[in-house]
């Protein structure tokens, strides 16, 4: 069970070079839940992701996976908790589905140990639960973009972590590959109890599938909490820099958010400019 396992950021300044990117951030991560980090371009999301998954070492601060300093981990121990599903992966050329969705279960497979039965089933689910069973045969440049993100969501699968993060799981994907990638990750959370966080740029789809919702503006926290409680008009404004009304989603109930735009404006929906910026919930960065 993944409430067995916990992944924090504790005054966290990352960057590259001599540029930093996220400054001083304090985060815990649910166990057992779905979060998900928002904000605009450039905001630090990928970052602070990258840094959780010990893809960037932080300047300051520390990220903890199971209450210890996750550089300081044998890279195998962390591999077989934690699952990272990058913003841009690359395959070796010529690879096939299946190849490459089996490298997955790299981290259980020790020194000595050979590929299983087990694997094989690891594999095949991976390949069903993402819908590209018929494709296992196929070289993965061969495949649309859509189709080789499904590939990439299914090695991420076939590792069956208890911790999985994923930068924007839904890029290249349609409108219905999206939902059904989202509903996908809602399964697996659901049923085996992973933790789940990922970066997402439409904020509906992540208010829909969030429990916990994570708000950055240029690197700093400015908001998290339940999406009910986070999606406000002010904090659109403050984190999107754009006018928008927030009713409630007709089918979910969790907040939707409705840009207004410049040839839409009212004085009735227009967001003031002095708008009071958005306050972290009670509680956010402890």
């Amino acid at each position: 069970m993944t409430l067995t396992h916990t992944l924090a950021v504790e005054g966290a300044t990352i960057g590259y070079d001599d540029r930093v990117v996220v400054a001083d951030l304090t985060l815990e991560i649910p166990a057992g839940k779905i979060t998900t980090i928002v904000g605009a371009n450039a905001c630090g999301k990928s970052t602070l992701l990258r840094a959780m998954a010990r893809l960037l070492r932080v300047r300051a601060g520390r990220v903890l996976l199971d209450g210890a300093a996750i550089d300081t981990l044998p890279s195998r121990d962390v591999a077989t908790v934690l699952g990272l599903l990058p913003q841009t992966p690359i395959s070796p050329e010529g690879i096939a589905v299946a190849d490459l969705v089996g490298r997955g279960r790299y981290p259980h497979q020790g020194w000595f140990r050979r590929w299983t039965p087990q694997d094989d089933e690891a594999v095949e689910e991976a390949l069903r639960a993402t819908d590209i069973l018929d494709l296992a045969d196929r070289a993965v440049d061969e495949l649309s973009g859509g189709q080789r993100q499904r590939v990439w969501i299914a090695m991420a699968l076939a590792q069956q972590t208890d911790v999985l993060l994923l930068d924007e799981p839904t890029t290249f994907l349609d409108v219905a590959h999206q939902v059904e990638v989202l509903d996908l990750l809602t399964d697996l959370n659901r049923t085996r109890g992973t933790t789940i966080v990922m970066v997402l740029h439409d904020l509906n789809l992540a208010a829909r599938y969030t429990d916990h919702l994570v708000a950055l503006r240029e690197g700093r926290l400015v908001a998290q909490g339940a999406p009910r409680d986070v999606v406000t008009p002010e904090l659109v404004a403050e984190v999107f820099g754009m006018t928008a009304q927030v009713v409630p989603d007709p089918v979910s109930g969790t907040p939707l958010v409705v840009p207004v735009g410049r040839h839409h404006a009212t004085p009735a929906t227009a967001t003031p400019a002095t708008a009071a910026p958005a306050r972290v919930p009670a509680g956010a960065g402890r």
